[in-house]
């Protein structure tokens, strides 16, 4: 079995952001999609101290579908639908696959559930090799959903916003030209601030005999810090606890002092600077705003002096500095826009796809049949404790989860390796995760010699079980950007108790022991993200008699990875019948004095 170090994955985030980079004004995904706006049309999501008190029922208002016509071309559905998230602006994109009229009739819908950071494109990767299509050629009403950030999900006043065509071009690849649906949510190289010292082609030597003496728009450059600081104090109040507030405003002015040039200037800076901190932790007040402003002035006093006791000058330090707030203040927009977590999808995003979903095909006992991949699954055995503790229904027929785990403690899953990332702190600095530029930018160096990365494709798909141009659109098309509280949440599922909510007071395996509906959980052999000694930890908390659990690969092949249970080339041979008996089994209604 193929081992990771530490060492490799520095390796392929330096070069996925090298190439990132490398693109200079060129967004990674080209064409004549939208700008990413989050100051206009993305409002923050309010955090949340504690579990919801919502119930995991809801009931909502069913919107019409978006019209064929008016589809994206990137949704090979048959209806895209969006569903509304009660109490935020969310819109949830449902792909809809009606079953054709000589299929069997079904009594149940069927909703697919995808892995973190990923969207519907996994489950229908083409008319061969679709999961989706393949479920509902059998009879299911089948409905893949995309949690927001995902895919084609976005917020309402996005949806009012769209006035461009919904096809951009992929620029990084030869073979696959299809396009990736998260722009609404990508993390754009704008985005990522410029700091440190600026190269010397860029250093004008400037002869003051021959030119006039540089001029600064003091009152600008003021106005700007001050109302980054305020906003900071502001925006951040409940975010953020006192030591996380000054790390973050501890960031700014590492930024601008590489822009101070004298060094015997920098106890002044540093003085200013920590009495600026000090004061965005007695958060807002209209005395507080007076000294903030008082204290940008002296700031910028102190860069001012530094430009001028030094020669030749920088010509543009003033738009340097202007750049560094800019950026600052993006980085902010990311860290509030990106605001959800795991329970944000488990309390507020299923729950609304399922209702939506019983409200447009109108079960008769009011059920679902569900499948979900990866973290889908994740969601849907947290979703079954939490229903067993509340002693409620769940409204789910049957579940099948691939690949799935709520207790990676014992296993060897390669995703250990995050662990070390998942640091609140590092959260901060980091707030999203751009997994699909990423692995985009990657893609490359993993499939086209020296094959520098190519350990990258065994954690999506074992040898030949994909084919090439599937698999390129798999990682091209499928992932998109995940906000660092997902990830750091996630990661609670390989430490003792496993997978917990975000206040830690409700373990998810702690109620599975009570679970009542019936569950397919399968696993691949070679599979290094959740092997099947991780699927089988969850597997044993259920009650026998209603869990089915199954390893697909043999010893001489063919082999499964993570995606190779939904993908593979053999999976529509050997995993979708075994699944299809499961849900035919399950789809039966119940009798009156069964329920």
């Amino acid at each position: 079995m193929l081992a990771l170090h530490h060492g490799d994955i520095r390796t392929a985030l330096a070069a996925a952001a090298a190439a990132f980079s490398s693109h200079n004004s060129t967004p990674p995904f080209g064409g004549g999609r939208r700008e990413w706006r989050p100051a206009a049309f993305l409002r923050p999501v309010a955090a949340r101290a504690g579990p919801s008190p919502r119930p995991l029922a809801v009931s909502v208002a069913a919107p019409p579908s978006v019209k064929d016509g008016e589809k994206p071309e990137i949704c090979t559905a048959d209806e895209l639908h969006y569903a509304p998230v009660p109490g935020t602006e969310w819109r949830l994109a449902l792909w809809r696959y009606r079953p054709p009229p000589e299929a069997p009739k079904r009594n149940h819908p069927l909703m697919l559930l995808s892995g973190v950071g990923t969207n519907a494109i996994g489950f229908d990767l083409s008319p061969g090799a679709s999961f989706a299509r393949h479920m509902s050629s059998q009879g299911f009403d089948t409905w893949i959903v995309e949690v927001r950030g995902a895919g084609l999900s976005m917020r309402i006043n996005e949806l009012k916003a769209i006035d461009e065509p919904f096809m951009p071009v992929m620029c990084c690849t030869d073979s696959v030209d299809k396009i990736n649906p998260n722009d609404a949510m990508l993390v754009k190289k704008s985005l990522i601030g410029r700091s440190g010292p600026v190269p010397d082609s860029e250093i004008a030597n400037v002869n003051d005999k021959t030119t006039d003496p540089i001029t600064w728009n003091e009152p600008k450059l003021v106005t700007e810090l001050t109302a980054t600081f305020m906003r900071l104090a502001e925006r951040f109040s409940g975010y953020l606890n006192e030591g996380q507030l000054r790390d973050i405003s501890a960031k700014l002015f590492d930024q601008i002092s590489k822009l101070l040039e004298d060094t015997r200037l920098s106890e002044r800076y540093n003085e200013i600077a920590e009495n600026i901190s000090a004061l965005l932790e007695t958060r807002q007040n209209s005395a507080v705003a007076g000294q903030i402003k008082d204290l940008s002035q002296r700031l910028v006093n102190v860069i001012e002096e530094g430009q001028r006791s030094v020669s030749p000058q920088l010509f543009d330090l003033q738009e340097r500095l202007s750049a560094t707030i800019e950026d600052f203040q993006k980085q902010l927009d990311l860290i509030i826009t990106y605001d959800w977590d795991f329970d944000n999808y488990l309390e507020e995003d299923v729950p609304a796809a399922m209702e939506y979903i019983r409200l447009q095909t109108q079960s008769k006992d009011g059920k679902l049949l569900a499948i979900g991949h990866s973290m889908g699954g994740i969601l849907l055995y947290a979703m079954l404790s939490k229903c067993a503790h509340e002693k409620i229904k769940s409204k789910l027929a049957g579940i099948v989860t691939l690949a799935s785990s709520i207790d990676y403690t014992t296993s060897k899953s390669s995703l250990k390796l995050l662990l070390p990332l998942a640091d609140p702190a590092q959260a901060l600095n980091v707030p999203v995760v751009p997994l699909g530029v990423l692995l985009a930018a990657a893609y490359p160096l993993s499939s086209r010699p020296p094959y520098v990365l190519s350990w990258l494709n065994d954690q999506i798909s074992a040898q030949d079980m994909m084919h090439p141009e599937l698999f390129a659109k798999l990682v091209l098309n499928n992932f998109c950007t995940v906000p660092a509280k997902v990830i750091l949440q996630l990661t609670t599922a390989f430490r003792d108790g496993g997978l917990h909510n975000r206040t830690r007071t409700f373990f998810y395996k702690d109620h599975l022991c009570k679970c009542d509906v019936p569950i397919l959980a399968l696993a691949g052999d070679l599979d290094l993200i959740c092997p099947p000694e991780a699927v089988y930890e969850t597997v044993k908390l259920i009650p026998k008699e209603m869990v089915t659990y199954r390893v697909f690969g043999e010893p001489d092949g063919p082999h499964y990875a993570h995606y190779d249970l939904v993908g593979g080339r053999m999976a529509i041979k050997e995993v979708y019948p075994c699944i299809l008996q499961f849900l035919s089994r399950h789809d039966d209604l119940p009798t009156p004095d069964s329920d």
